[in-house]
């Protein structure tokens, strides 16, 4: 079954017309739940748009959301998006985060789930930014959300957004500044979901497994809104989950999922025990973006599920998608990110002039999915644009048959698994501690996240910290991935002939210092981590001064070092622990405190079980044998 993927205006325009063409069919689904008609979703993004304008809101009212991975959080933003500009926000991020991006947006609505006590909604309260809840029932259709304030005239169609209004509103982080705001307009998003939806062929018999988050790019246009304007519909999971991503696969009939490589290395390490539920699934491509996909685990996956893996090359400053490589039986090529595939490519030199195939220089891109400009940051606009080219920052080259190459990384951003991290939003959270004078963070190669980040410190004269503290530092000011895997101290920064520090040379000076004398495990403790360490990483004999993430280790093999110390040890570690505790000293030592802290709790409960009398002992087993039984 084919679409006919003609240019759809807004996002309201695609909801209408997409319930008019199939009100039955199914738009939004999650495990275990009945799935949203695209009548119910448009009906639902009506009534959402006509409480929100209840409330004062218009087509220029910023309007943030902080809801958890799911189908609430998609719905939320197909009806927000459709009559304000949407300010989609991570809901894991920390206070100073979120404080700044409701006040660098303007927002003057945020909507949370009902019940959320999260940092946002106390930032909020200061700013006196209104708060809407969203009720969710777990009866209820997938993505089915009600909001709990403002009333909305029955019969009456609200006003939705023009085709040249902001829908969507999201940051990148600069190279020598902080996060950058990209509006991006109707315009931009249907535009870059209609040439992803046609490059993939995606068809009403489509439906798309979604394990990116909805706060981001890759997940908001590459995943729902394409397969939406392709008219197929997507199974919204909770996010990227190694053990039950075969039986979401299985169980939702989904015919092709999008992730960064970092999840298909996961999927393709659990392929072996997972072999029958992949014969059942009915996947006729798998597509990756975000960050570069190494060819190996390219070909794996390939083998693995029998299925084209289709690279792709995004940004948020151009809706998401620039380059992808096209489905058979169109050529496919490993190390290229494909031909332009929703922006036209070129590659321009330093001077402005636009470069022959098989020459090395910038990557340029324009197009109707490329944002108009940065707001409020006319010097940032000054740098970025050329003679109307956006410049992307990357290094590349454009074969004579068009397929995109990119060699080297120009910014000094750092790509950590497909997440973009500005050097200097580190460095100004660490000079934030009395101990620390100067900080520069830098990017250090990685086996499976194509970069990891690490930071050079120069403490303040008869100052001092260890690694441990300042990590502990910035985990509370920092979202947990921007937090540097390794921190090196240093008497002085290296600087360039210049005197500035040339971040792209800090791993090649300070490479010494990142690698501690090796101390093999003495402790039981110690030996049981560096098992589980090099069972889950592939490796010899560690030292217990070994980084995990250093070592090649990335969140989600983290997830199941702290899955086998639980089960091993009769703890409940959160997930988080391995990037507070990256060595096997430290996540030792942080394991000795939660056994001894768990001994002690057993200890009091037997202490005070022991000091009750016998009629007191009777008296508490009566009442609790006479509590109602559900």
């Amino acid at each position: 079954m084919r679409t006919d993927h003609k240019t759809i205006a807004s996002i309201a325009s695609l909801l209408r017309d997409r319930a008019l063409e199939r009100p039955d069919a199914p738009a939004l689904l999650a495990p275990g739940r009945p799935p949203l008609t695209f009548a119910g979703l448009w009906e639902q993004s009506r009534d959402l748009a006509g409480r929100l304008e209840s409330l004062g809101a218009s087509h220029s009212t910023r309007v943030a959301i902080v809801i958890p991975n799911g189908p609430e959080a998609a719905a939320a933003f197909l009806g927000v998006a459709a009559c304000a500009p949407c300010v989609p926000l991570n809901p894991a991020a920390r206070t100073s985060e979120v404080r700044f991006y409701l006040e660098d947006t303007r927002a003057q609505v945020l909507i949370v789930r009902k019940g959320d006590r999260g940092p946002a909604r106390s930032v909020a309260d200061e700013l006196g930014v209104k708060v809407v809840e969203i009720e969710v029932h777990a009866a209820d259709e997938a993505g089915r959300v009600r909001l709990s304030r403002g009333v909305v005239e029955r019969g009456r169609m609200p006003g939705f957004s023009a085709p040249d209004d902001i829908a969507l509103v999201l940051y990148t982080s600069g190279t020598t500044a902080g996060p950058k705001m990209v509006p991006l307009t109707h315009a931009n998003l249907t535009a870059s979901a209609g040439n992803i939806a046609r490059h993939l062929a995606l068809s009403p018999a489509d439906r798309c497994l979604n394990v990116m988050p909805l706060f981001h790019i890759h997940g908001l246009v590459g995943a729902l809104l394409a397969s939406l304007t392709g008219g197929g519909s997507v199974v919204c999971t909770p996010g990227f989950s190694p053990e039950h991503v075969f039986d979401w696969l299985e169980e939702s009939g989904a015919t092709w999922y999008t992730a960064v490589p970092t999840m298909h290395q996961e999927v393709l390490a659990r392929v072996a025990a997972n072999r029958e539920a992949i014969g059942r699934c009915r996947l006729r491509f798998i597509r990756s973006s975000s960050a570069a996909l190494a060819p190996e685990v390219m070909s794996g996956v390939e083998r693995a599920f029998n299925v084209p893996v289709i690279e792709a090359f995004g940004m948020t400053e151009a809706s998401h998608q620039i380059a992808s490589n096209p489905l058979p039986p169109g050529r496919r090529v490993p190390g290229s990110v494909g031909v332009a595939a929703g922006a036209e490519i070129a590659i321009m030199d330093p001077s402005g002039r636009l470069l022959e195939a098989g020459e090395t220089g910038e990557i340029v891109v324009r197009g109707r999915g490329v944002t108009g400009g940065y707001e409020g940051n006319a010097d940032a606009n000054a740098t970025a644009f050329r003679d109307g080219w956006f410049r992307t920052g990357d290094l590349g080259r454009l074969d004579h048959d068009r397929y995109l190459f990119i060699t080297s990384r120009l910014k000094e951003i750092v790509n950590r698994g497909g997440e973009k991290i500005s050097p200097r939003e580190i460095d100004e959270a660490l000079l934030e501690h009395p101990s620390v004078a100067q900080a520069a963070a830098f990017a250090v190669p990685h086996p499976s996240l194509g970069e990891d980040l690490a930071v050079a410190v120069v403490l303040r004269p008869g100052s001092r910290a260890e690694q441990s503290e300042l990590r502990e530092f910035l985990f509370s000011r920092l979202s947990d991935f921007k937090v540097p895997s390794q921190i090196v101290f240093v008497e002085t920064l290296p600087t360039g002939n210049t005197g500035k520090v040339q971040r792209t040379t800090l791993h090649e000076k300070l490479g010494a210092l990142l690698h501690r004398p090796f101390v093999a495990p003495e402790k039981e403790i110690e030996r049981s981590v560096e098992a589980i360490f090099r069972e889950v990483l592939g490796c010899g004999s560690l030292s217990i001064h070994d980084n995990f993430f250093a070592l090649g280790g990335d969140s989600l093999k983290g997830i199941r070092v702290i899955a086998r110390i639980n089960a091993d040890h009769g703890l409940q570690l959160p997930a988080v622990s391995l990037f507070r505790h990256p060595s096997i000293a430290e996540i030792a030592m942080s394991i000795e405190r939660s056994a001894a802290l768990h001994r002690e709790e057993e200890a009091a409960l037997t202490a005070e079980i022991q000091a009750l009398s016998d009629e007191e002992v009777e008296r508490l087993l009566r009442e609790s044998n006479e509590q109602p039984r559900r």
